[in-house]
């Protein structure tokens, strides 16, 4: 458990430097879209590449833009090519750094974005758009906003199949529970797509346990501190009715077992979500029941893939069917029983992947209730 307090200690420190890093001494306002929005422009033969991300303390991202560094690897440049736009869980400094990225590159730019929110993906796409710029998104967006309403400059979305997983693994942990007592839920960001989605898994399987009561359900925002507070928090609260916690990430368990060890507790059945190495040996020492794995490497890799080709004129988005357009990711799940084969299959040696095989580990087009 020391790497948790280690985790938490280290979180204020390492986003303040990368804070500081990520002030390129971008100013000024969006490039003024000289082309019109929506209007065709020549490839652009060697655009920026960059991702706009919340932070690098948390593994998950750290292991997306891996991916992305991997990509431009691939292109037989340094990870250093890639451009870094660091917006702390801030939708507005992530709108206006892409502006300010697209007024600094005059609109030669291949971007590659979470941009934090659902609402924010439209102004982050009109953006780009307008100033002839290639974009692809992942998780976050509205239902109403697709690529195949913005020609080839919006060039893809990719999100993952939340709800599903996230019963599964809530069955899991509500079967540990022995179908009976109090769960608390611990999610992201609000208004995330996969907070709500992952939120929606658990609350699709308690319909089947009728004696399980979700205590409470209170956003952490995908943060291992406040996840500490907030367990914290619920401790207080409801004290020896809780007998089982739903995570809506990893970070967001390891503060919640900060918080039970604090007070004493072992053993108290706990799921998570994303696959990161920490969890996954928490996994394997059986602290956490299971966690999900969507191959963020991958993810990271092939959204800026994806967005560069495009620009470069490899291939043309509106040529695609939609499927190709608007995509799921791949999800794994990792349990006690096989986390030691999915860490020597994924974590201990990360596959080489074919960055212009875009879809090849898809699993097919992202379906809306």
């Amino acid at each position: 458990m020391s790497f948790i307090k280690k985790f938490i200690q280290q979180e204020k420190v390492n986003r303040r430097d990368l804070l500081l890093a990520s002030a390129f001494g971008l100013g000024g306002v969006a490039a003024s879209g000289l082309l019109g929005p929506g209007m065709a422009r020549a490839a652009i033969a060697d655009p920026t590449v960059a991702w706009s991300y919340r932070n690098r303390t948390n593994p998950y991202w750290n292991e997306i833009v891996s991916g992305g560094e991997a990509f431009v690897e691939s292109l037989g440049k340094s990870k250093d090519f890639l451009t870094h736009l660091i917006n702390e869980g801030s939708s507005e400094k992530s709108l206006a750094d892409v502006k300010a990225l697209l007024s600094k590159t005059n609109g030669d730019l291949a971007l590659a974005i979470d941009t934090n929110d659902a609402p924010n993906a439209r102004p982050v796409v009109e953006a780009c758009v307008e100033a002839g710029a290639y974009v692809s998104t992942l998780w976050n967006k509205t239902d109403d906003l697709h690529p195949w309403d913005f020609g080839d400059n919006y060039v893809s979305h990719m999100s993952w199949s939340d709800e599903g997983p996230a019963e599964q693994t809530a069955r899991i942990l509500l079967d540990a529970m022995g179908g009976s007592g109090g769960v608390v839920h611990l999610g992201g960001i609000a208004s995330n797509n996969p907070a709500i989605e992952r939120l929606n898994g658990l609350k699709n399987a308690l319909k089947d346990y009728p004696n399980v009561e979700l205590l409470d359900a209170q956003p952490a925002d995908w943060d291992t501190q406040k996840a500490n507070q907030v367990m914290s928090s619920f401790l207080t609260r409801y004290g020896d009715e809780i007998t089982g916690v739903h995570c809506a990430n990893d970070t967001i368990a390891y503060g919640v077992l900060e918080a039970l060890r604090a007070e004493g507790i072992e053993g108290m059945p706990v799921v998570s979500y994303d696959g990161n190495p920490q969890a996954v040996d928490l996994v394997s020492r059986g602290e956490i029941l299971a966690t999900v794995f969507t191959n963020p490497h991958w993810g990271g890799g092939i959204t800026a893939s994806l967005a560069y080709h495009a620009a470069t004129g490899h291939f043309k988005p509106s040529d695609e069917p939609n499927e190709h357009r608007e995509f799921y990711g791949p999800t794994i799940f990792v349990t006690p029983e096989d986390a030691a084969e999915f860490k020597a299959s994924y974590l201990d040696s990360v596959p080489t992947y074919d960055w212009t095989d875009f879809w090849g580990p898809s699993n097919g087009q992202i379906q809306y209730q």
